[in-house]
């Protein structure tokens, strides 16, 4: 990374976003010392559960980023991106499930299969996964969001489409001849690349790559929001009829956006199914995909530090509440979401916007005209 960019990056970024790269960088770092190097009965250590939990927020934030990048910045209020974190997901099991000796799945020899369905060939390797997690999403993502954009099928009806495609991955992936698994779906992993999965250093390595992951997709896409494409998104967003009679190919730019959204879900799945130890067909229940959106109403859209805040804030209380009150999550979560709506349209991220916005420096005498004030 170039020190010209690192210098506009920071002269251009919010001081929200600032302050959040911050905390993500420093929670990086407290996670990891107070794991590995803090004795168990110390004020400072770090539990290999509260790990985990860290771990699976920042995979979330992923997933976060990933809607703001479709819905806050092109205006795409997608539906199915759970469908691409669960497909993601699948595609790190499938690697995982084999082992280091590839082995069939427990499952299949459980079902008498003797033999691997052909698209299981290649996953006992790592690199397999490494395209596989990247390239089903974005392969699907390409083909709805092409028969969608040429058709220039927008707004509700591209929503309802999204949660269509993810209900109907759900029941198929629930049906044992698909080969995934049924509904109890992938589990019981032992390693990645030869480490044990049960290792504290193993968890602290998967917490702490999801760290960087979050970082450097933050990154990326504020690149891209600052180039001349993240021009025309906003542009596509805000005059899209506009922006096609100037010349400009808006179902490309939706297409494109779309896809590298449904990458970032990927991503985000592969992260987190080594870390929880499952993926299962419920991880493509439409509720997934609303959950998501709230996070990033929440947040605030199209300012990528709103959806990390949200993403963190929301499965936090999600944590804590399932515990004290398992009855009154749903509750909880819709009576936020209507709060949010009528409250906070541009979510905590407005809230803190509003809160540092620089007040207008004070006339030398004290008694100029408002004309002259805006003259100067």
């Amino acid at each position: 990374m170039s020190q010209s960019f690192v210098y506009a990056f920071f002269r251009r970024e919010p001081l929200a976003g600032k302050i959040t790269l911050a905390l993500v960088l420093a929670v990086i770092a407290w996670v990891s010392i107070g794991n590995l190097l803090m004795p168990s009965g110390s004020l400072f250590h770090v539990s290999t559960y509260t790990v985990t939990l860290l771990g699976k927020y920042f995979c979330y934030a992923l997933l976060a980023l990933a809607i703001d990048l479709c819905w806050g910045y092109l205006g795409i209020l997608s539906l199915g991106h759970g469908a691409f974190f669960a497909l993601g997901g699948y595609a790190m099991g499938m690697y995982l499930s084999r082992g280091s000796n590839g082995a069939l799945p427990e499952f299949m020899a459980f079902l008498g299969w003797t033999e691997l369905p052909w698209f299981w060939l290649g996953s006992n390797y790592f690199a397999w996964a490494a395209v596989m997690i990247f390239l089903i999403p974005g392969l699907l993502a390409f083909v709805l969001g092409w028969l969608c954009f040429r058709s220039r099928v927008s707004g509700v009806y591209l929503s309802i489409i999204t949660q269509a495609m993810t209900y109907a991955l759900l029941l198929a992936f629930f049906r044992n001849e698909m080969g995934f698994g049924g509904n109890n779906g992938l589990t019981n992993f032992k390693e990645i690349l030869g480490f044990s999965l049960q290792a504290g250093g193993t968890r602290v390595a998967l917490f702490a790559l999801s760290g960087i992951a979050v970082l450097a997709v933050y990154l990326l896409l504020r690149s891209i929001m600052h180039s001349r494409l993240g021009k025309l998104i906003i542009a596509v967003r805000d005059a899209e009829m506009r922006t096609r009679f100037v010349g400009f190919r808006v179902e490309r730019i939706k297409l494109l956006v779309f896809v590298l959204s449904a990458m970032i879900a990927g991503l985000a799945g592969a992260l987190y199914v080594p870390q929880v130890g499952i993926i299962n067909p419920g991880e493509f229940a439409p509720l997934v995909s609303i959950e998501v959106i709230i996070w990033v109403a929440l947040g605030g859209r199209a300012t990528l530090y709103g959806a990390v805040i949200g993403a963190f804030a929301v499965n936090y209380a999600k944590t804590w509440l399932t515990a004290a009150f398992p009855d009154a999550w749903l509750f909880f979560l819709g009576a936020l979401f209507v709060l949010v709506t009528i409250f906070l349209k541009d979510g905590l991220a407005g809230l803190f916007q509003q809160t540092w916005r620089k007040k207008p420096p004070p006339s030398n005498n004290g008694d100029s005209s408002p004309k002259e004030e805006a003259a100067v």
